[in-house]
């Protein structure tokens, strides 16, 4: 559209519109950059905040850490919010809307959404030598671009414990001939599941581990005996969460 036209159609100046497209040119405005939306499309980030987007997208695939659709409607709503930017998004719930997700695939046909396989069938056809090869190959890459030395480089490691032992399978005992019936005491109880969390770097760092809690209040008796500088949480359902992991990682930093 012309200076011209857009003076016509939105009843402003021509001299207006070409003064505030000189600044923008400048960087002298707070308008980043001009684009092209829908008219039932509001535009929230400016072309390069979105390749940035497409481009984080992309990498996280590479690296075997596809992103879901929540994942996204989650990031797009933290990049505008980090960024000041004015947008429609539910602040409430801390995601961008369905519509919005709609209208950045429509603009970026490269991407696409893909239906997951079920879980078992997916970790079945995920270790084998041509993933396992890829991921290594991915993690020599980044090795050699970033220099990392043995300070740097950290292995995590999560595993349940259960507060009832396993049940074994038991091997005939000894008894007395005649009885009609031989029992042996075990537990009935399905007991409940903790979550332990461990990290040591390559150097022999160790970092204090982390203890998921199935229940709603801490007790300081649920740390008898742990490690030093165990940090211990709690959630229902005793298994690790996003926002757990990350304020774990937080905290040895």
């Amino acid at each position: 559209m012309g200076y011209l036209l857009a003076s016509n159609t939105y009843n402003v100046s021509k001299s207006s519109i070409e003064d505030r497209v000189k600044k923008i040119k400048r960087g002298k405005s707070k308008y980043e950059v001009i684009r092209k939306c829908p008219a039932t499309e509001k535009c929230v980030f400016t072309d390069e905040l979105e390749g940035m987007l497409v481009e984080h997208i992309k990498i996280m695939e590479s690296r075997l850490f596809g992103l879901t659709k929540t994942d996204l409607r989650r990031l797009a709503f933290q990049l505008a919010e980090r960024n000041n930017l004015n947008h429609p998004f539910n602040k409430e719930t801390g995601l961008a809307g369905l519509d919005w997700v709609s209208g950045f695939l429509k603009r970026h046909s490269e991407l696409s959404l893909r239906s997951p396989e079920a879980a078992s069938a997916a970790r079945a056809m995920g270790f084998n030598r041509s993933v396992v090869s890829s991921f290594f190959n991915l993690l020599d890459t980044l090795y050699v671009k970033h220099a990392f030395n043995c300070t740097r480089i950290y292995n995590v490691d999560e595993t349940g414990l259960t507060s009832v032992p396993k049940k074994k399978k038991i091997g005939k005992i000894i008894s007395v001939k005649g009885k009609k019936q031989v029992g042996v005491l075990a537990s009935a109880e399905r007991g409940q599941l903790v979550t332990a969390v461990f990290c040591f770097s390559a150097a022999g760092h160790y970092i204090p581990p982390l203890m998921v809690f199935p229940r709603a209040r801490m007790k300081s008796e649920l740390l008898d005996g742990a490690p030093p500088g165990t940090v211990a949480v709690c959630h229902p359902s005793g298994w690790m969460q996003q926002h757990i992991f990350v304020e774990w990682m937080r905290h040895p930093m």
